[in-house]
């Protein structure tokens, strides 16, 4: 069980502050505006403890750096390719998908990530 710190609350409400999916270096950034004795290390050492203990979520994209999201839940995400954008998609979660991956090609399957790309509406009109 993890302690509920307040270097942790602090980072948790740095993230809840964000309607997108920040990196380390962003959410430091939020945080040292109100908090500059929190050092680099200490936020993401605690990132990544909340991200094991399923209080909040990590994604790792290839090619990418790894961001966190405040959302917990099974959701899919949206990467632009123009912007670098990663956003939510509010779809139907596949529950089903891994035992189809299991029966068709024997693999033992403990979960999967679908992550969408192309070019987000921003950046679509913003060509016009």
């Amino acid at each position: 069980m993890q302690r509920n710190t307040v270097q942790r609350q602090i980072i948790l409400e740095a993230l809840n502050k964000f309607n997108t999916h920040p990196t380390v270096d962003e959410l430091y950034s939020e945080i040292q505006k109100s908090h500059p004795s929190i050092s680099k290390t200490t936020v993401y050492r605690n990132l990544r403890q909340l991200a094991q203990g399923g209080h909040i979520g990590r994604v790792a994209l290839p090619d990418d750096v790894e961001r966190y999201d405040k959302r917990t839940d099974q959701h899919y995400h949206f990467q632009c390719k123009s912007c670098g954008g990663l956003l939510d998609v509010d779809i139907n979660y596949l529950d089903g998908i891994n035992e189809k991956v299991h029966k068709k090609h024997g693999f033992q399957v403990d979960g999967h990530d679908i992550v969408f790309m192309g070019v987000c509406p921003q950046c679509t009109f913003s060509d016009i």
